[in-house]
């Protein structure tokens, strides 16, 4: 089973949400890792002090398992945030031009 039933219009925004969920689910968190060892200090992980980015990755994804409102809602911030300004975008679009007084 393919996808050659889909428009290229509909494969073009299923890889567009895709690559922003998947974003979402590998990207935020490193980049919290780094925003966080900058500003915070090191990310600790039980007895390990200077765990790095990779264990923050693995208990947020495990955070994810888990069904954690707070890791989903970052795992879905860049779908979100998207799809809001696509949104924004749209009714810019649709709304009616002003008449100029010339």
């Amino acid at each position: 089973m393919g996808t050659s039933y889909l428009t290229p219009r509909a494969r073009r925004e299923l890889l567009v949400l895709g690559a922003a969920l998947l974003g979402g689910v590998l990207v935020m968190p490193l980049l919290v890792w780094v925003v966080g060892n900058r500003v915070l200090g090191p990310y600790t992980h039980g007895q390990n002090t200077h765990a790095g980015p990779l264990a923050l990755l693995a208990d947020f994804l495990l955070g994810l398992l888990h069904g954690s409102a707070v890791f989903w809602a970052m795992a879905l911030g860049p779908l979100v945030l998207l799809l809001l300004l696509r949104a924004l975008l749209a009714a810019l679009r649709a709304a009616p031009a002003e008449p100029r007084d010339d």
